[in-house]
């Protein structure tokens, strides 16, 4: 794994890099607009390369070699923040310009993802993907607790071009074990050659929809994010409306579940997850679903228990991403998993504005605790009757007799 991890390693950095300026600008946006369609159209900027381009993206990466689109990633985001940073130091940075850059580093961000993902069942054995999997929640969980705070402090010390230098010295490290370290290429030829992208997108589509079992996993990972990503976002409204908190609980509930991630990908990364990667799926993610529930019905004084719940949710789906991950790594073949985990990535994508459009009149009707409490409780149910099912339970056997 030594090629891998060194890869990582500058991947880890430059990602770190990366949520620092994101923090910066976002904020900048914020303090100069005080607009929500900035934000919003911020939002949207950066969600357009994973959703509407992610399909095309790694049907291109499957066509080409892996090693260079990272560099060409990593190069693009570096070359985009060099040219920002000189437009504030000028003084010259309007707020398009800002929109350009997360377009360029959500878009680089995206091609190095899919890239490095698919590049890595080639590059480590399969019997330690899962403990990639749990490296790469750590990274998640290290990056939740650490960039917010230090992004608030960089803003009070240093201008915000001075931000920016930090993310291209990051992009640069990340960019460097990618000129020595060899990354291997799938065979070629194994799934048909389609003439056009259109046609590699289209067949990721019917590769997914043929199995059975990816399939329903798909479906319910769909789901899972239209329930899951609008509870959290009200996070904010369930401790003020229910627990009667401020910004101090809140505090302490998002670093819970940071801590949370923190610690079930540590767990992922010394151990190996269950023996069937789709039990470590089903129990990393129910148990995110029944603290779900814990916390949408937890009387209003206590919040020590829903800080508790929120631990160990992080760590549920710090299990249950890790677990999913290896899962889908196995399941792929090599040569299709560039188209495919970027179509599956953003079909996920996508539930994310639809659940939140319902979200909204959802909790001004009912409460957000009521989203948070129905939301677990339909994880819950899918999760478990994913184990009942025998294409799903029995998934990875079917791969293998594919």
């Amino acid at each position: 794994m030594r090629g891998f991890l060194a890869i990582w390693a500058g991947q880890a950095v430059s990602v770190l890099g990366s949520e620092l300026v994101q923090f910066a600008l976002i904020w900048h946006l914020t303090v100069q607009s005080r607009s929500a369609v900035v934000l919003t159209l911020a939002t949207l900027t950066q969600m357009v390369p994973r959703t509407v381009l992610g399909p095309f993206i790694g049907a291109w990466i499957d066509r080409w070699n892996r090693r260079y689109v990272m560099q060409i990633a990593d190069a693009l985001t570096a070359s985009a923040t060099t040219v920002l940073a000189v437009l504030f130091y000028l003084g010259l940075a309007q707020i398009w310009h800002i929109y350009v850059l997360l377009f360029a580093a959500a878009l680089g961000q995206t091609m190095h993802t899919c890239a490095f993902t698919a590049s890595t069942t080639l590059m480590v054995r399969a019997d330690q993907l899962t403990r990639v999997g749990g490296l790469n929640q750590v990274l998640e969980g290290t990056i939740r607790i650490l960039a917010p705070p230090a992004g608030a402090l960089l803003i009070e010390m240093v201008p915000i071009q001075a931000i920016l230098t930090m993310d291209v010295a990051t992009a640069l490290v990340a960019l460097t074990p990618l000129f020595f370290v060899h990354v291997p290429q799938p065979a070629q030829g194994t799934a048909g050659e389609p003439t056009s992208l259109w046609q590699d997108v289209k067949g990721s589509l019917d590769y997914v929809l043929a199995w059975r079992g990816l399939a329903i996993v798909t479906g319910v990972s769909m789901t899972v994010n239209f329930l899951l990503v609008p509870a959290f976002s009200l996070l904010p409204l369930i401790v003020l409306q229910r627990f009667g908190g401020g910004a101090r609980q809140l505090g302490w509930m998002e670093g819970a579940f940071g801590i949370g991630i923190l610690t079930g990908g540590a767990l992922l990364g010394v151990g190996r997850g269950l023996k069937r990667r789709i039990d470590t799926v089903v129990v990393g993610t129910g148990l995110v679903g029944l603290m779900m529930v814990l916390v949408g019905a937890v009387p209003p004084d206590g919040i020590i228990v829903a800080i508790g719940a929120m631990f160990l949710a992080g760590a549920g789906l710090s299990v249950g991403n890790g677990g999913g991950q290896a899962l889908l790594q196995m399941l792929i073949a090599p040569e299709m998993q560039g188209r495919v985990f970027a179509t599956l990535a953003a079909l996920r994508t996508l539930m994310t504005p639809l659940g939140l459009a319902l979200a909204g009149p959802f909790t001004d009707r009912l409460g957000a605790q009521s989203w948070m409490l129905g939301a677990g409780i339909g994880i819950i149910i899918m999760v478990g009757a994913m184990r009942f099912i025998p294409e799903v339970a029995n998934i990875e056997a079917h791969a293998r007799a594919r």
